[in-house]
């Protein structure tokens, strides 16, 4: 059974979609995500800095089109199962047929810009990766900073979500056997800083077509089966100002049989946190085109 995941923000580097633009295949897809975002996708994914990339109106977009050009390099491959993670899973959607691929795109620019304007509203807000520590301390430790777990990852890593200062003390004083990372994003992601966009969103979602899914489609709520195209959409407004829980999706894809996993380019952390949790699954991660013939290879085998 095979499983093909989708990545959320932080997955972004510079040059991402370089060596992608060379198949005809992606460059097409992202020409036509850009026209659907009003974005320079190709230049965006080529020549942009970091700080650039750091922007959610311009990450989220961006990461929702590589995800869905390198899709669309596989040449057809279809899953049993898919899930994004946080902005992923509009990716996802997408791939399920719950949305039509430029309408995930321009729909996920409209989340992006409303979530960078309540970040702004809500201040100096940060996120930053827990790793390791006993489940317990961690959660203790969050408490004492008043963070929220933001997303409860699997494999032994919470990403910590609030204040800037919050997030200075908890990097200052971590749990113990823990390492603390900042992460690469412009707000406090899944939390209460995030209602305002969440009524933003929902006014915008209104107004897109959606269909039931036809490919088993997770949510990241609580990683159980999405039945309509309604709940599906009503999942990716809620979910902003919401705890992804991804390690409830992991815990359903093995409860299923997954036994292999595709990770959609930018590929990388997703496939890490299986190879963790998901001990025995093989992943490909979809990194450069090099990676194609293994994900195509895996996509045969678990047929």
């Amino acid at each position: 059974m095979l499983a093909i995941v989708c990545p959320g923000q932080g997955a972004q580097s510079p040059g991402m979609l370089t060596p992608w633009l060379d198949r005809d295949d992606v460059r097409s897809a992202i020409d036509e995500y850009s026209d659907a975002s009003g974005l320079d996708l190709a230049q965006l994914g080529t020549t942009a800095d970091a700080d650039t990339l750091r922007d959610t109106a311009i990450a989220q977009p961006l990461l929702v089109a590589t995800a869905l050009a390198t899709y669309a390099a596989l040449g057809g491959v279809t899953p049993h199962v898919v899930a994004g993670h946080s902005v992923g899973e509009f990716a996802a959607a997408a791939i399920s047929r719950v949305l039509a691929s430029t309408d995930a795109v321009s729909l996920v620019r409209a989340r992006g810009i409303a979530m960078a304007q309540a970040a702004a509203a809500a201040g100096a807000t940060s996120m930053a990766a827990v790793l390791g520590g006993a489940e317990d301390e961690v959660a203790n430790r969050l408490a004492t900073y008043e963070l929220t777990p933001a997303n409860m990852n699997g494999g032994g890593q919470v990403v910590a979500a609030g204040s800037a200062d919050a997030i200075a003390s908890l990097i200052a004083d971590p749990p113990p056997r823990a390492r603390v990372i900042e992460l690469q994003v412009a707000g406090a992601f899944h939390t209460r800083y995030m209602m305002p966009a969440v009524a933003v969103l929902a006014e915008e979602a209104s107004t897109y077509a959606r269909r039931d899914p036809d490919v088993v489609l997770l949510t990241n709520a609580d990683g159980s089966v999405v039945k309509s195209g309604d709940d599906a959409v009503a999942g990716l407004v809620a979910q902003v100002a919401r705890p992804v829980r991804w390690d409830m999706c992991m815990d359903t894809m093995l409860a299923m049989g997954v036994t292999g996993i595709i990770e959609l380019a930018p590929g990388g952390v997703l496939a890490g946190l299986a190879k963790r949790a998901m001990k025995g699954v093989p992943c490909v991660a979809l990194k450069t085109p090099d990676d194609l013939a293994a994900a195509l290879d895996l996509a045969r085998n678990v047929e």
